[in-house]
């Protein structure tokens, strides 16, 4: 069942009064609610085991706290969905607040995925970080909590197991081994310099590693380096000297080891200030595989088990939960949460707020790191912030911008073109709102950056006015900052009337005199330009602003660029695999001899029948 607001009432009571005129429709199944303000924007998503009991609890005129009474007063229509189940309500509602964003939910704003080690299921694997689905076939080890775990965890095994890290195409094309091979990083079977028997045993000690299975491990690398010296091959000695060093410091680096914790995640909240830090710990194979922190949007009023409560929901939403979960405070509905995750990892999934042994100094250890790092943050939010109001200032805004769009282009005279937008506020950079835009203009003169911004913005702006009409999103920048001068904000303020969209401030940064840094220009839309103090805090936080949208935008490019640079036209010919490629190239010297080839040609090559050279030749004379 599915209820919502009666948009033909002009009078429609709001607060109290509108909650209790809901309470005649609703019965005792359970079920999520939403209560929207007089706009019909969502202030608060909830669940409820019994949606009349919980919201008769609103239209009660006392007995809330601050924060609740006033999203009460601003309630003017609600809308509820029953579900089968309370533990559908609970999934529901956190799938609804991530969606929704309401204002007084507790909202986790960082949710990227984790990576992952894969060990795929070729008959030489590759050993290889992984991020996203996991849909290749092999052996998935983590998460992992940064892809700096990751690659330094990837570095270390590399040196102790050689397995291999190229693709399998390269795999498949190698005639000789690469460098890896010569700094002993790979045993190179890509060229039998080591047996398919040898290689799985590798693979095999790789993922018992991986698994925390390192005794016998060390034992046998031990007792080849001493069989190795005994039969004075002191090279290969050597070699085994320095993969069992290897071994030993992967372990040692990764930190805290607890030995009675198998499989756990360790989840630890601070609150200070209406602010909160929840950090999280992986725990996998007894071993640390790191720690990340979280700073979701709580507001005043909260306690640690709404926010914990929140956090879980949110967080596991994209990811697979741990056999155990520490918690550093009690949830209410301990229960529910358990077998939601229980559901989701499809085994038993326990919850625990340790109070004593190891379990609990993990959760301190995390604790600790929760409140130091928010400490920081508080500290780097209050530079921020006064940053913010000084630019406030010397642009004439009328509020600290919340929310700062920066604008830049690359290209090299003209080709592999991209542009590039970063995003910064309170909080600092926000790289989960960064896009990049491949510029498509076919019309564009090669280097005209008036026209690539042009059709930057025009793209930006069409999106917005699609995906957030109403700005209610939070999506609408405050404060455009656009790499250029007097030229390209008259541009862009040209797009922007041409949308609608005049009332966002929108500055152009020229380079100034000599293009030196420190004496740049700042243009505004019918009016003079100006410029900062040589040593005004707000000149050089637009300098870091412009550099990181340069940065961006240089990594875009350089990324374009290095994709058609590596582009083959013989991988778009369909029919034309790996080893067919290999062996037009090895006969042909280039893909371009091969387009230039006739169709005999094509047929006196291995393993081309005449229906193949056929296609090969159609395509790319076709395509002529």
């Amino acid at each position: 069942m599915t209820t919502g607001p009666d948009s033909s009432a002009e009078n429609t009571p709001t607060g109290h009064a509108c909650i209790q005129s809901y309470l005649k429709t609703l019965d005792s199944s359970p079920g999520v609610y939403r209560m929207l303000d007089a706009q019909s924007r969502v202030l608060y998503v909830g669940k409820a085991r019994n949606l009349k009991a919980r919201v008769s609890n609103y239209a009660r005129p006392a007995g809330h706290s601050g924060r609740i009474a006033r999203m009460i007063r601003e309630t003017a229509s609600m809308m509820f969905l029953t579900t089968r189940t309370e533990t559908e309500a609970l999934l529901l509602e956190q799938n609804l607040i991530k969606q929704l964003k309401p204002r007084y939910n507790v909202l986790l704003r960082d949710d990227k995925s984790f990576p992952n080690i894969l060990i795929t299921g070729h008959a030489f694997p590759q050993i290889a970080k992984h991020r996203g689905a996991k849909k290749d076939k092999g052996q998935y080890f983590g998460p992992f909590a940064s892809a700096g775990a990751v690659n330094r965890t990837l570095n270390q095994l590399q040196k102790v197991f050689l397995l291999r890290n190229c693709t399998d195409s390269m795999f498949d094309s190698r005639t000789r081994p690469c460098l890896l091979h010569q700094i002993r990083r790979c045993s190179a079977p890509c060229v039998g310099k080591i047996s398919s028997e040898d290689y799985k045993a590798s693979v095999r000690d790789a993922a018992q590693f991986l698994q925390g299975k390192t005794t016998h491990i060390q034992e046998s690398l031990a007792r080849q380096m001493s069989e190795a010296s005994e039969a004075m091959e002191f090279e290969r000695a050597a070699a085994l000297r320095d993969r069992i060093r290897a071994l030993t410091q992967v372990q040692t680096a990764q930190g805290i080891n607890p030995r009675g914790v198998t499989e756990a995640d360790v989840i630890a909240l601070h609150l200070d200030g209406g602010q909160a830090c929840v950090q999280v710990f992986f725990i996998r194979a007894n071993q640390n595989w790191g720690n990340r922190d979280f700073y979701p949007r709580v507001g005043a009023e909260v306690d640690e088990a709404e926010v914990l409560e929140a956090f879980l929901g949110q967080f596991y939403d994209t990811k697979e939960p741990a056999r155990l979960v520490l918690l550093s405070h009690a949830i209410e509905n301990t229960d529910l949460m358990e077998e939601a995750l229980t559901g989701k990892l499809g085994r038993k999934v326990e919850i625990a707020v340790p109070l004593r042994g190891e379990k609990a100094e993990l959760i301190e250890g995390a604790a600790r790191n929760a409140r130091e790092s928010l400490a920081r943050k508080m500290a780097e939010t209050a530079t921020q912030g006064k940053l913010l109001r000084g630019l406030a200032e010397a642009f004439a805004l009328d509020a600290p911008p919340e929310r700062i769009e920066v604008y830049d282009n690359s290209h090299i005279q003209g080709t592999n073109a991209v542009g590039a937008m970063i995003v910064a506020g309170p909080d600092g950079y926000m790289k989960n709102q960064y896009r990049k835009f491949n510029i498509r203009g076919e019309d564009l003169v090669p280097g005209d950056d008036f026209g690539m911004m042009k059709e930057v913005l025009e793209r930006r702006f069409k999106r917005l006015l699609k995906d957030d009409p109403d700005r209610s999103k939070g999506l609408w920048p405050d404060l455009l900052l656009i790499d250029g001068g007097a030229g390209q904000v008259s541009a862009v303020a040209g797009i922007m009337r041409e949308h609608g969209v005049e009332d966002i401030p929108m500055v152009g940064v020229a380079k100034g005199i000599d293009r030196d840094a420190g004496k740049e220009e700042f243009h505004r839309p019918g009016q003079r330009p100006f410029a900062l103090r040589h040593n005004d805090p707000v000149l050089y936080f637009v300098q870091r602003l412009r550099d990181e949208a340069h940065r961006f935008a240089i990594g875009t490019h350089r990324a374009k660029r290095a994709k058609a640079v590596s582009a083959n036209p013989l991988d778009d010919v369909p029919g034309v695999g790996a080893a067919r490629k290999r062996a037009l190239l090895a006969h042909f010297g280039s893909a371009k001899a091969v387009s230039r080839a006739n169709l005999s040609d094509l047929q006196a090559v291995e393993g081309v029948s005449e229906a193949l050279a056929e296609r090969i030749y159609g395509f790319f004379h076709e395509k002529g």
